[in-house]
């Protein structure tokens, strides 16, 4: 079964049963600056699992693009990208346990055909320090459903130390089967939701993959091991504690929050436990090997490149085409390294100069019918790839002997590695890579203070984190994400309405808000701007909260970008002054304040260029 046919089949499968199908999130988190991209399916649907109503209802499903930074150096093996689709399901204080549990056992066995011989599942232990008991319900249905099916299976635990022991059904402790956004619950603080989880494994056979992971042949065998037998394919997650001062307690609503791997869903279907031979990849992988002249195979180093290839341009792909462009910071700093990584292996398989951006097309290809904007975006996005590629050809061969230089003495300092950042464009994990392929240790911790001295933050791109931001919902983070909107409203006041957000990062000390304009803004007009924020904030203006028809909406003058990927029914916000003066309407889903009131006075720091065609300004409130 195809990827796209499984896509299909799952939303259709929970539209039949009540839920409403929205599109996918931008991989540009909106209203969450403490993470650089969307890197699950859940993370769009934080404020809704923590009780926010959704516009549309208590069931929701979708498709939802995800890019995960942290994944790059594993990206090589069979299973491994960057880039993912997470089918998702959730239920906002609606069905719990019996209802997912049955329906996720429908969905594997009866529309994708899977073989339930072949399933296993994992639960929640239990934690009895902290007085939370054993998923003793989960692990019962799914007894339940096997038997149904004529499969007698047992419980089991320890299976890290005792293996499957004939079961297929098996308990694993906090780090494994617990849910919640900081960890394990010890971690917790008071007031955090979280919950047990059940994963879900395709046996791929004890058999097909010991040549490749012959270290695994006297270990215990057991899904939760890296050993290649097993995948996981989904994670039913049931949010139904609350931390408290006296320990655990039952939320009032619980939750239920499904994520699977669609690529994964796809190979298990094939029953070929190579996600790079999934349909996703095939015009890309015939592609590249026309261009290279290499076979694609199940091992060696030729595979791994064609695999890191094959990753790489496909997330370069989907971040150009949500609008990320490359730089040396933050979003932009990822897609330039995964792009020049992609550059690099290319080299190593004879790719000619240009063949990515003429690559590019097949991800187009192949995405076209559910991400039709890529297709809008194709000549930007193949542009862009080509721009980068010309950009990091300039600097590659002088960079390449410098780097060559440095490693000669055996050892490579900070400041070198910073060097080579700075003056030739190597990002530091190309740089680590290629010294420690030479068997020379990179001092991490050196070339990141050297980085601190050059940039305003402080960290690798690939950390991904920003200090505070709007996942607190503190007092001051939310006054300034309202005053953020309002800045907005001033800016397309005095600007033109061509102007709309391209960017935010906003902490309890200040707001970073990026917008589409082409040249620098006068000192006068970022004055006049500051005025009318400060006027909003002075009449004790309040703010409201709205769900319409999101064409209602758009034609009533609502603010906001990329209107196509917003489901039909929209949350709008707006601030109207005690004189009824209508400060700011836009769409939003993250928390504001009720009042402007008490917010305090609003400054413009500073303005100063972006990228091309983006203006950044920062802003406080004091």
């Amino acid at each position: 079964m195809t990827a796209e046919e499984i896509r299909k089949k799952y939303l259709e499968f929970f539209g039949v049963r009540g839920h409403a199908i929205v599109p996918s999130s931008s991989l540009v988190p909106e209203n969450d600056p403490t993470t650089l991209f969307t890197g699950s399916g859940m993370q769009p649907m934080v404020p809704y699992l923590l009780g926010e109503p959704h516009p549309l209802g208590k069931r929701i499903a979708d498709s939802q693009k995800c890019f995960r930074a942290q994944d790059i150096e594993e990206v090589g093996d069979n299973r491994h990208t960057t880039f993912f689709e997470m089918l998702g399901n959730w239920s906002f204080g609606d069905y719990f346990k019996r209802e997912q549990i049955a329906w996720m056992w429908e969905f594997l066995t009866v529309e994708l055909a899977l073989d339930p011989n072949r399933l296993y599942f994992t639960c929640y232990g239990g934690n009895e320090t902290l007085g939370i008991p054993r998923d003793t319900e989960a692990a019962a249905l799914w007894q339940n459903l096997f038997k149904e099916k004529g499969i007698d299976t047992t419980i089991a635990q320890d299976a890290e130390t005792k293996g499957l022991q004939g079961a297929r059904i098996f308990y694993y402790g906090d780090k494994k089967n617990w849910w919640s956004r900081v960890g394990v619950p010890l971690a917790m603080p008071v007031g955090e939701p979280g919950g047990p989880d059940t994963e879900m494994f395709w046996d791929f056979g004890e058999q097909r993959l010991l040549h490749e992971h012959s270290v695994w042949k006297n270990e215990p065998c057991h899904v939760n091991c890296d050993c290649g037998r097993f995948m996981e394919i989904g994670n039913n997650v049931f949010m139904q504690y609350v931390k408290t001062e006296n320990g655990f307690s039952l939320l009032p609503e619980p939750n239920v929050d499904f994520g699977g791997g669609l690529e994964r869903m796809a190979v298990a279907s094939m029953d070929i436990p190579d996600v790079f031979l999934s349909d996703l990849f095939t015009k890309t992988r015939q592609m590249l090997e026309g261009m290279t002249g290499k076979t694609y195979i199940s091992d060696g180093e030729e595979t791994r490149a064609l695999r890191i290839i094959m990753d790489h341009i496909r997330v370069a792909v989907f971040l150009l085409g949500d609008g990320v462009t490359p730089s040396n910071t933050d979003r932009g700093y990822v897609l330039r390294r995964v792009m020049r990584r992609a550059i690099r292996y290319g080299d190593t398989l004879g790719l000619s100069p240009g063949s990515l951006s003429l690559l590019s097309q097949s991800v187009i290809d192949e995405y076209r019918a559910p991400y039709p904007a890529l297709v809008e975006h194709a000549h930007s996005i193949r542009e862009e790839i080509g721009n980068e590629e010309d950009r990091f050809r300039l600097t590659l061969e002088k960079g390449m002997k410098e780097l060559e230089r440095r490693v000669k003495s055996g050892k490579v300092s900070g400041k070198d590695v910073f060097d080579l950042f700075s003056t030739y464009g190597f990002p530091f994990e190309m740089t680590k890579e290629i010294a420690e392929e030479r068997g020379i240790e990179v001092p991490t911790e050196d070339f990141q203070e050297e980085f601190k001295k050059h940039q305003e933050l402080s960290r690798t791109a690939s950390a991904g984190k920003f200090k505070g931001g709007l996942a607190d919902v503190s007092e001051k983070t939310t006054a300034l994400h309202t005053a953020t909107h309002l800045l907005l409203a001033g800016l397309r006041k005095f600007l033109g309405e061509s102007v709309h957000q391209a960017g935010s990062n906003i902490t309890e000390e200040r707001t970073r808000f990026d917008f589409t304009f082409p040249e620098k803004v006068s000192r006068e007009t970022l004055t006049r701007v500051e005025e009318y924020v400060n006027e909003a904030i002075a009449s004790r203006a309040s703010v409201e909260t709205e769900v319409l028809d999101k064409e209602v909406a758009r034609a009533s003058g609502v603010e906001g970008s990329f209107w196509e990927k917003y489901p039909d029914k929209v949350s709008v916000y707006r601030v109207r002054g005690e004189n009824g003066t209508l400060y700011s309407q836009e769409l939003c889903g993250g928390p504001h304040v009720r009042t402007t009131e008490g917010m305090g006075r609003f400054r413009i720091v500073k303005e100063e260029a972006s990228s091309s065609g983006v203006r950044r300004i920062k802003a406080v409130l004091e």
